[in-house]
């Protein structure tokens, strides 16, 4: 079987691992993020691809980033937890690489891998949601990504739920990502129990059965329904997949997503309604993905 590269660029740390075709990951190895040093995260990423090929046989490197891409997948426009802006990422790896780089969006990676090998496997049409610090997304439909007119398509926790409402860091008002991220439950959370909290804490406040975390968790899985109904409206997908640290909760946060989404959504019950589920791939999603789209080649 041959395998490929996945590499899982994000704010904190730096995932790396061979993948085979069938989206098993049989090494898997990480350093911390040098997120204000560009360059270092050029040869971070060189001497996980060394660690990982000694024997200089794979080809195929995948690289999923968490920024904002241009259609052509060559450049970072923008990226909101490293200091990279109008980066020439692709062709820097692939200098430091001498090999061929194939680039994607973390969101967009992590979806692929669940729709080709994980919760959404089977699917023709799938939406991810990740619910972590902030809310990613990707859409998929008939194998391929929607990436946009511009590149920077599928950036679900954007969605306006609440008009007028909470401030965003992306400029706007009442996005998703402000009542639906792992960042807005801890908040919420500790405005109900007058305290602040961790996410590790609440995590155990939940397990613990505390009625004031189950409340804020409730809140955040009626906003992620709400949101969507307004993709399932607009996008028709068989299969909804919530994916990122937040969707440890498991069916605690599904049971309020999946009791909202009826609420709001019209149409339910008259028509097929999508299956609505956590991801199976965890932490190591963006790297099976950003492999497998290296491997598969172009899925635009």
């Amino acid at each position: 079987m041959v395998e490929a590269i996945g590499i899982d660029i994000g704010g904190t740390k730096i995932a790396a691992g061979r993948v085979d075709p069938s989206g098993g990951v049989q090494e898997l190895i990480s350093r911390p993020t040098p997120r204000d040093q560009p360059e270092s995260i050029i040869s971070t990423v060189a001497e996980l691809v060394l660690e990982l090929d000694q024997h200089e046989v794979i080809e195929t490197v995948g690289v999923a980033v968490a920024a904002f891409l241009d259609r052509d997948r060559d450049r970072v426009y923008l990226s909101p937890n490293i200091a990279w802006s109008d980066f020439p990422l692709r062709e820097r790896l692939e200098t430091a690489l001498s090999r061929p780089v194939v680039l994607e969006n973390d969101a967009n990676a992590a979806g692929w891998a669940e729709y080709r090998h994980g919760a959404a496997r089977g699917a023709q049409s799938m939406v991810m949601l990740t619910i972590g610090t902030g809310v990613g997304g990707a859409i998929i439909d008939r194998g391929s990504l929607l990436i946009g007119g511009f590149g920077v398509g599928a950036e679900l926790g954007h969605i306006v739920v609440e008009p007028s409402g909470r401030a965003c860091g992306c400029g706007a008002k009442g996005c998703l990502e402000q009542y639906a991220s792992g960042t807005a439950l801890v908040r919420d959370a500790g405005t109900l129990l007058g305290r602040d909290v961790s996410g590790a804490q609440l995590m155990a406040l939940l397990q613990e059965g505390n009625s004031l975390a189950h409340q804020a968790l409730e809140g955040v899985g009626d906003y992620l329904g709400r949101g969507i109904a307004s993709l399932v409206a607009v996008l028709d997908p068989e299969v909804i997949v919530i994916g990122g640290g937040v969707a440890a909760a498991k069916d605690l946060l599904l049971a309020p997503i999946r009791a909202s989404f009826e609420q709001n959504y019209g149409p339910f019950g008259k028509r097929p309604s999508p299956r609505i589920t956590g991801a199976a791939l965890g932490n190591t999603a963006g790297v099976v993905g950003a492999a497998d789209i290296a491997r598969s080649g172009a899925i635009h």
